[in-house]
């Protein structure tokens, strides 16, 4: 005895329409008239609908389905359809890949905003303007500096990098204090279900003192 796999089945196309469908799209395919070919596509067009109601909701669904026909028929069926026949070049278009930035930065953890920002920072003539913008900056480096490495940073260290990722051009004033940033650590989820499993005990002996009045008169635990 064999065993048919779908493994050794031919693709499915449009899996959301099942191998059944796709079967009887291949039967209209080879069928000698045309009349035949429309009547049996409008059968399995009405049977796409059924098996996907939630196309009804799709705009002009109809045209959808019949577009799926084609497709599931790998463009060789021929039938009167009621709307244009779809590319097959549109349908299997690929859209370019996407280019990503190849551009180095210094303090990764920083990130190229920080960048960003300093250079334009650089570029503010009014100083009132400019040194508030480059407390923003520290600020801001110092919460991305928390972020990442998990731990709490001293301001010196915020401010020599800002120095030195600006080349000297931007320094802080004197006696200012960056923003407090608080370092959360991650809570596991089983130490967290832990956690609430012993607030939950908590809270019953709580509402329940006899309970623990009678283990303690009773400490055998049997019952009299």
């Amino acid at each position: 005895m064999t065993f048919d796999y779908n493994t050794t089945r031919k693709k499915l196309i449009l899996a959301e329409y099942g191998r059944n469908v796709q079967n009887m799209v291949k039967y209209i395919v080879d069928l000698p008239t045309k009349d035949e070919r429309n009547r049996y596509a409008q059968v399995v067009i009405d049977l796409m609908g059924f098996l996907n109601p939630h196309l009804r909701d799709v705009a002009d669904f109809k045209h959808k389905l019949w577009d799926h026909l084609h497709i599931i028929s790998d463009f060789k069926i021929d039938v009167d359809s009621p709307y244009p026949k779809p590319s097959e070049d549109a349908i299997r278009f690929k859209p370019a890949p996407l280019s990503y930035p190849q551009q180095r930065i210094k303090y990764k953890h920083y990130g190229k905003t920080v960048e960003l920002m300093i250079s334009r920072a650089k570029a503010i003539e009014d100083p009132e303007r400019k040194q508030a913008m480059v407390q923003s900056i520290a600020n801001f480096m110092k919460m991305a500096y928390v972020t990442w490495n998990k731990d709490s940073v001293a301001d010196e260290t915020i401010i020599k990098d800002l120095r030195e990722m600006s080349n000297g051009a931007l320094q802080l004033e004197e006696n200012v204090n960056l923003q407090r940033v608080e370092v959360r650590q991650a809570v596991s989820p089983s130490r967290q279900r832990n956690s609430n499993q012993n607030k939950g005990r908590q809270n019953t002996n709580r509402n329940n003192p006899g309970s623990n009045r009678q283990r303690t008169n009773n400490p055998s635990g049997k019952r009299y």
